[in-house]
């Protein structure tokens, strides 16, 4: 995939840039074309070589038509639930790493789940922190909004997710307990037959 100026890209763990040049640079003895990205974060410069955007992950940002289903993914109450902190860890950094705004949906779904039944870690927070960085920004600077209404319609999106999955865990509850034997529903269910 090639990019051109101007071309909002993401370079994971770093965020959203705009590639402002495309030019042939020699560094360390080398020679070859280089994407100069302006990350929007911090407003600095990084430098890409065009032969390794795929080893970096640089990916255009999401289109505008994109939003609304970034948001349902948010609401959804799909969160994984990894009982052990190291396979959680390197399922998450996996996904970060991936530089999928998918991904680190996840991550912040999963983390921000989590953290409210449990204390992270701090390299769990700074991750949750981060994927919450990654998709406020990303979002915002695609539909051109405020960082912070972003941030509000991501939270109550996060409310949602997380009252469709207590719902979700109470009918499965209340499905085990009516399928005990000696419950109330399966003897009544018994004596109906």
């Amino acid at each position: 995939m090639a990019f051109e100026v101007g071309d909002k890209v993401i370079y994971p763990n770093h965020g959203l840039g705009v590639v402002e040049t495309i030019e042939e640079r020699t560094l360390l003895g080398t020679t070859g074309g280089f994407y100069t990205l302006r990350m929007a974060s911090n407003d600095t410069t990084v430098l890409v070589p065009v032969d390794n955007i795929e080893g970096v992950g640089l990916r255009l940002a999401v289109g505008g038509d994109e939003i609304a289903r970034l948001y349902a993914l948010l609401a959804s109450g799909r969160i994984d639930s990894h009982l052990n902190w190291k396979s959680r860890f390197k399922d998450n950094s996996d996904k970060m790493r991936s530089g999928s705004i998918y991904s680190a949906i996840d991550v912040l779904k999963n983390l921000t789940y989590l953290s409210r039944t449990k204390s992270l870690s701090f390299r769990e927070k700074r991750m949750q922190d981060r994927s919450k960085h990654l998709v406020i920004s990303e979002i915002a600077e695609v539909s051109q909004e405020a960082s912070e209404a972003v941030e509000e319609r991501v939270g109550r999106a996060l409310e949602r997710c997380f009252a469709a999955k207590a719902r979700a865990v109470a009918r499965k509850k209340n499905a085990k307990a009516s399928a005990r034997p000696g419950s109330r529903r399966t003897s009544r269910a018994a004596r109906a037959s």
